[in-house]
């Protein structure tokens, strides 16, 4: 069975960095597209990072650009989101997707990624 698995979550505070891991096990995903999404209490999942598969193209959400950077290394089937200078509205729950059929035009979008792991708390404190 195949399934990813996010760590790295914790409380920080704002203005620290933290990084996030996310790997597979079941197979690889080095020609999959990549993604990194949250939800914040009582909200709805929203995109923070892609990298899509073939280009590594990277793409982010204007709340995250210039403080995240997801990155991935094949060779260990994991994902990364590497995030400073985190706010309190970063806080949320991390997740990772994966998806060998996203198009570029649609990484936003959560409902085109069919694998995708528990999450992982970040909460970010004032």
């Amino acid at each position: 069975q195949v399934q990813l698995l996010e760590s790295g979550g914790g409380s920080v505070q704002a203005g620290e960095s933290l990084r996030l891991s996310c790997v597979t096990s079941g197979r690889s995903f080095s020609g999959d597209t990549v993604a990194w999404f949250r939800q914040a209490p009582g909200k709805e999942r929203e995109f923070v990072a892609a990298m899509f598969r073939s280009s590594g193209r990277t793409d982010y959400a204007d709340s995250v650009k210039g403080r995240f950077t997801i990155s991935r290394d094949n060779a260990k089937n994991t994902v990364y989101l590497q995030m400073h200078r985190l706010k309190p509205e970063d806080t949320g729950v991390y997740y990772c997707a994966a998806d060998p059929a996203v198009i570029q035009s649609k990484v936003v979008d959560a409902r085109n990624y069919g694998l995708w792991g528990q999450g992982t708390q970040v909460p970010v404190s004032s």
